[in-house]
């Protein structure tokens, strides 16, 4: 499990979004009875000042955009942040999914633009400071990397700190700082042990450090868990069985890695024998 870059909202779903547009397009239908004034008699509701209705606009066009980006579709998605941003230039969430959308298209320049702009907008928004940060990690900018996410974790009543730990100490391990990796990744799993990616994570640096039994300890975390295990997780704890000695653990392994994953790249480098590539 690879933390990757995030939107760090919750968008609303479709038919909530619908509903949205069918106000903004003014759907919403009348109701009489018992009690309701017909709608020849209905007074005019206040005129939505032109400040409101904009925001309206911009809000509806981020989720519409948020979807799209979630379907694949980027070049619909930046057109809707356009007209977002349009609507209201000083939305940071447009620019924060406006770089999450160049991200994915691997632009970087534009993405790290865009993050850059959100977080002058909110200098406060923790959920910008992790995309930023993980962008500077795939760019092997890792000092500024991890600085970006400690600034996300320094934020008050952050919600998303699994989320960034992960990150962070994945970004770590990237840059060798490995002590430092395990202890952010330990942090994660220790907040939420029944999180896959951080066992499995934790697991790969402490191989990685040659800390084979406590490495034992967290890939069976991740391969208890049905729904965790796959071609990477049996290959690790193959490849970990391998190091502490134990090859007949190691070959059953690469046996429940052959039958379930057959065409993986991790079943023909078992097959190879390359445990240490």
């Amino acid at each position: 499990v690879k933390a990757g870059l995030a939107c760090g909202r919750r968008w609303i779903g479709v038919l909530a979004m619908a509903a949205c547009v069918a106000v903004l397009l003014g759907c919403a239908g009348t109701s009489s009875g018992p009690g309701t004034t017909s709608s020849t008699e209905t007074r005019p509701a206040p005129a939505e000042s032109e400040q409101a209705l904009a925001e309206r606009r911009a809000r509806v066009r981020l989720e519409l955009a948020a979807a799209y980006f979630s379907r694949g579709q980027f070049d619909t998605a930046l057109e809707e942040i356009r007209l977002s941003l349009a609507a209201r230039p000083d939305l940071a969430e447009g620019y924060n999914l406006r770089g999450l959308v160049h991200g994915a298209l691997g632009d970087a320049q534009a993405a790290e633009a865009s993050f850059q702009r959100a977080l002058q907008i909110n200098p406060r928004d923790a959920d910008t400071m992790h995309n930023l940060g993980w962008l500077m990690c795939q760019l092997q900018r890792y000092t500024e990397s991890v600085a970006q996410f400690d600034r996300a974790l320094a934020q008050p009543q952050y919600r998303d700190v699994v989320r960034t730990q992960q990150a962070r100490g994945l970004c770590l391990a990237r840059a060798g700082r490995w002590e430092e990796a395990e202890a952010s990744l330990m942090r994660a799993y220790e907040l939420d042990p029944s999180n896959p990616g951080a066992s499995l994570n934790l697991a790969e640096v402490l191989y990685r450090r040659g800390a084979y039994e406590r490495a034992r300890f967290y890939i069976g975390r991740t391969n208890s868990q049905p729904s965790s295990v796959n071609a990477q997780t049996l290959w690790l704890a193959a490849r970990i069985e391998h190091k502490a000695g134990n090859v007949a653990r190691s070959r059953q392994l690469g046996d429940e890695l052959r039958n379930r994953f057959p065409q993986a790249p991790e079943t023909l480098a078992f097959e190879r024998g390359q445990f240490d590539d």
